[in-house]
């Protein structure tokens, strides 16, 4: 039976603790929360932007909530407080099964995956993925490919913060079953 997250991320404190000697199990890095957006940019066709609204909400199973223009910027003819983005915060149990749906599902399905380069991991310990094409998770319809946007993936965790964060991060990623570029000649 595959191992879920939400287990592996139960297991993370006994499996990290000799490696880094963590001694309270709030010294190991766990789970936040996810962030999953995607911009409209300046889209005034308001069935694409409900067709992006409706596609996240979908994918997230939850809905998403829009994002506003800071300031004005005539060249590109927005306003301020226009709708640029969408953004779903994910927390939970539904957290644990979107990074499921993600991981074993949704990002072997891109086109020539070969996994997430470990500079993906940012000084903080979290983790950004850029996904190109949303068509890669099974809640959506492969009927209208013509409506194809691509969204970004925030995976925050609660970590220390010092020098070694990276370190542990991509320890703590790859124990929770994150697919990592496989280095070769090593």
């Amino acid at each position: 039976m595959l191992e879920m997250t939400k287990e592996k991320q139960n297991k993370a404190f006994n499996i990290l603790k000799e490696k880094f000697g963590y001694v309270n199990r709030m010294q190991a890095p766990r789970l936040s929360k996810v962030v999953v957006s995607s911009g409209v940019g300046s889209l005034k066709d308001k069935a694409k932007i409900a067709l992006v609204a409706d596609r996240l909400a979908k994918i997230t199973g939850q809905k998403p909530a829009p994002r506003g223009a800071k300031q004005s910027v005539a060249a590109f003819k927005i306003r301020q407080g226009d709708a640029i983005g969408y953004q779903v915060t994910l927390r939970g149990t539904r957290m644990y099964r979107f990074l499921d749906k993600l991981f074993n599902v949704a990002l072997p399905r891109t086109k020539d995956f070969r996994g997430i380069p470990s500079k993906a991991i940012d000084a903080m310990g979290n983790m950004t993925l850029a996904i190109r094409e949303h068509t890669i998770f099974p809640e959506t319809s492969d009927e209208d490919l013509k409506d194809v946007f691509g969204l970004a993936v925030t995976i925050v965790t609660k970590s220390r913060k010092n020098k070694d964060t990276n370190e542990e991060a991509l320890a703590y990623f790859t124990h929770i079953g994150v697919p990592f570029v496989k280095s070769i000649g090593k």
